[in-house]
């Protein structure tokens, strides 16, 4: 007995170790996301951006110290398996009490898998499936507020209700005419929410912590009146006097899922118990999965241990088979979809057709480059995984045979002896939102030129395209090949880029007119003539590719003839250079209150 009481401890201690780790990740991690308050009360933007940053490496870096500790302490790889088994069994006790269990056994997860051989991922040595229960947690700190706050109006009561509420978050700015503001807000809500009667259960309630991103702040809530539920937003900004105003009133579902979109930066908001977050808000965006709620809270490796449970709980639910992603097929990324799940997998080819000039570790990179920047609702976010495991019989011919053509040093054909089955494994994959191409869309238009909802469609998504192109650019961001099949299509009807092989900084590029031809020779020439630098760009030789559609043509001309104009992208890149950060705003200009609407912050 003697020897398993010892393999006991020691096994007690690996566990503590891995505790310790995790409890340190998520202290750093909350006090960065506190810190937002009074980055967005001093105007500090590039403070902002460059926590937003940061914040996304921290769990990654804290993962290869518990690693290491473990290492360096335990010799942890040379563990029996007897000893794994028994570190996960204390780990769950350490989680009594806790209160981001769900995040802990993650990283527990994250840290195993960096110790322990393939073959021991399953529910023995690692959560596969949680353990502890995230229901009903509530923080027992002293003097902590809960989860969210409940406000209970009078019906003339209502104004001062509101005032008081956007009062209670403390912000050490002051408002450049909060009544004025309340004025507005109470008289946008009073025609949303139609209040004929006001029922027993009358009341507000709002999280108690602000979100946090680029330069806005928002107020969370949602009214509750009767069998009515109302999820509402109220962005909050810095005037020009530096002062903060309340500049919009989100209201709906819809709204708030713009808002929350996979397309923006994730927020920072100071939570202690995130899962009690992620309730309030899917109780009010019941379509949005948990895995990307928990991705917009900044939570990114939580977001996809949800989103790999949710998509094998979808595999044994579903007998569609994956295929080749419709539209046109790309020179770097080969994409294969699954009909029935609403992403898209997306692999790293092997090798890259003239005139791609890259590597596979310039494409990650640029990968990893959208990931940490200000996407401003128009880049898709992915999901980096290693080493996902398919089921073989899932896998049409055609698409197979396309990834030992393409992507050879990326594929692995396994035998599993638990299933008795084949599997396919991908060693590199991104997964995104799966979206319509916008060639597609706009085929669709052309195909039925009759139809007035066709019209619609057309001017729609070519108006949609150069606002997408525009606020990339505020966001420092050349898309770099901006043909149609680049972009994609959203639920909303928003236009998202999402080919990022060629994207660079926006100060990186140099934005010159076409020189005049030299001579005549010059002039009938079919070759270019001039000199053109590796980061040259030409806006003046987009038409040609983009407009060849005369209707597309003239749409384009009427709303983004500026997109053809050098002089427009280099008065971006100075005004970048020069410190300045652009507003992007996360809904359209009629959710702005009436006395917001002519102001430029």
């Amino acid at each position: 007995m003697f020897p398993q009481k010892l393999d006991s401890a020691l096994a007690y201690h690996i566990a503590k170790a891995m505790m310790d780790g995790f409890n340190h990740h998520y202290r750093l991690f909350r006090a960065e996301s506190a810190r937002a308050k009074h980055r967005f009360e001093t105007a500090d933007w590039h403070g902002q951006q460059r926590a937003q940053r940061e914040r996304i490496q921290f769990y990654d870096l804290r993962v290869k110290e518990c690693s290491y500790r473990l290492e360096r302490e335990f010799k942890a790889h040379e563990q029996a398996m007897e000893v794994w088994q028994q570190v996960k069994l204390h780990y769950i006790g350490l989680l009594v009490d806790h209160h981001q269990p769900e995040l802990a056994e993650t990283f527990f997860n994250s840290v195993t898998t960096k110790i322990l051989h393939r073959s021991y991922f399953h529910n023995d040595f690692i959560f596969v499936r949680p353990a502890v229960s995230t229901e009903y947690i509530e923080s027992d700190e002293a003097n902590a507020q809960p989860t969210y706050l409940s406000w209970y109006p009078q019906p003339d009561q209502l104004r001062q209700v509101l005032l008081d509420m956007v009062r209670h978050y403390g912000l050490r700015c002051p408002f450049e005419n909060l009544e004025r503001d309340i004025d507005a807000v109470h008289g946008r809500l009073l025609d949303i929410l139609g209040l004929v009667k006001t029922r027993a259960n009358f009341q507000i309630q709002t999280l108690s912590g602000l979100f946090y991103r680029n330069k806005g702040a928002y107020l969370v809530g949602k009214f509750i009146n009767g069998f009515q539920e109302v999820p509402f937003a109220l962005p909050i900004l810095h005037a020009p006097n530096g002062q903060l105003v309340i500049d919009a009133v989100l209201s709906g579902e819809d709204d708030l899922l713009m808002l929350f979109s996979f397309a923006r930066a994730y927020f920072m908001v100071d939570m202690e118990v995130p899962s009690a977050y992620v309730q309030f808000l899917r109780g009010m965006m019941p379509r949005k999965p948990r895995a990307e709620f928990y991705n917009a809270l900044g939570l990114i490796k939580q977001g996809k241990t949800l989103f790999y449970r949710d998509f094998l709980y979808h595999l044994r639910h579903s007998s569609d088979a994956f295929r080749i992603a419709p539209g046109i097929k790309g020179m770097v990324m080969l994409v294969f979809d699954l009909p029935s799940f609403p992403y898209v997998f997306k692999v790293i080819k092997d090798f890259y057709p003239a005139p791609k000039d890259t590597s596979r570790e310039q494409i990650k990179g640029k990968y990893l480059l959208v990931k940490h920047h200000d996407r401003v609702g128009r880049m898709a976010d992915t999901m980096e995984y290693s080493n996902v495991a398919f089921p073989r019989e899932r896998f049409s011919d055609e698409l197979l045979a396309e990834i030992e053509r393409y992507a050879p040093s990326q594929l692995e054909i396994t035998h599993n002896a638990s299933t008795g089955t084949q599997e396919v494994v991908i060693k590199h994959v991104y997964i995104e939102r799966r979206m319509i191409p916008l060639n597609l869309y706009l085929q669709e238009a052309f195909d039925a030129p009759q139809d007035p909802r066709s019209q619609q469609q057309m001017t729609h998504s070519v108006v949609e395209y150069g606002n997408a192109i525009k606020d990339l650019l505020a966001a420092n961001i050349f898309p770099g090949d901006m043909l149609w099949k680049n972009f994609g299509v959203t639920r909303h009807g928003k236009v998202v880029f999402y080919d990022y092989d060629e994207i660079e900084y926006l100060t990186d590029c140099h934005f010159r007119s076409v020189p005049a031809p030299r001579n005549e020779e010059d002039e009938m020439s079919g070759e270019i003539w001039y000199h053109v630098g590796p980061r040259d760009v030409f806006p003046e030789t987009f038409g040609p590719f983009l407009l060849g559609n005369p209707a597309v043509r003239e749409v384009f001309m009427q709303h983004h003839a500026d997109l053809l104009d050098p002089a427009y992208w280099q008065s971006h890149k100075e005004k970048i250079l020069a410190g300045h950060v652009h507003d992007v705003f996360p809904y359209d200009a009629d959710k702005r209150l009436a006395h917001r609407r002519t102001t430029t912050v």
